[in-house]
């Protein structure tokens, strides 16, 4: 199987968010009239999907529209720094006429506001609003392989979450995992380990 085209996860994988959306999540739960909660309970509830989700299940209660604005408000000027090597691997990617393409959990809306403070620019942004069901449901994979005219096999995914793996295997296409992501589990299956502090190693 030759790999054609990479798809990134954001969150652990390009983007080192973890000082900036554990917070802004807890504070919008807050204000919400949620439970205090710390970065540790925010991302023990990643896997459910979207930020709205989350806070949904942490506030205890549906949210409308205008509550799940809260986020979005903590989020605005928050900056995610891409991890070391990213910059660099994406524009020696540009520079060979690659796509860049992202299937992150967190909504499209989110992603989009973290890629630009990071100074990311990507061909697709799929968000975890835009597919059913949530990682490991290899959805969100088989609608970038949709979006980038290439058959699943012929993907890379690469991703430090266990969830982001077995995405891959759903999906048909190989899992590459980001060992320098906050979410790597090493005991997890992974067709490649791309190893080191950096994406560039």
């Amino acid at each position: 199987m030759t790999v054609k085209e990479l798809v990134w996860d954001m969150d652990g994988t390009l983007l080192d968010t973890t000082p900036v959306v554990p917070a802004a999540l807890a504070r919008a739960v807050r204000a919400l009239g949620g439970p205090g909660v710390d970065a540790d309970d925010i991302v023990a509830e990643y896997w459910r999907g979207t930020p709205e989700v989350i806070m949904e299940h942490l506030v205890g209660r549906p949210l409308m529209v205008t509550e799940t604005e809260v986020y979005y408000r903590e989020l605005e000027g928050a900056e995610g720094a891409p991890y070391p090597g990213v910059v660099d691997v994406f524009a020696a990617l540009r520079a060979q006429g690659r796509a860049l393409a992202v299937f992150t959990g967190a909504s499209s809306r989110a992603a989009g506001m973290l890629l630009r403070s990071a100074g990311l620019h990507v061909d697709v942004l799929i968000g975890g609003d835009h597919v059913s069901r949530p990682k490991p449901a290899p959805d969100g994979v088989l609608l970038a392989a949709k979006e980038l005219g290439i058959d699943p096999v012929d993907i890379a995914y690469v991703g430090d979450s266990p969830l982001d793996l077995r995405a891959a295997v759903g999906a048909g296409s190989r899992g590459a995992a980001a060992a320098w992501g906050h979410l790597y589990d090493q005991a997890e299956r992974a067709d490649v380990v791309l190893s080191g502090s950096s994406a560039g190693t």
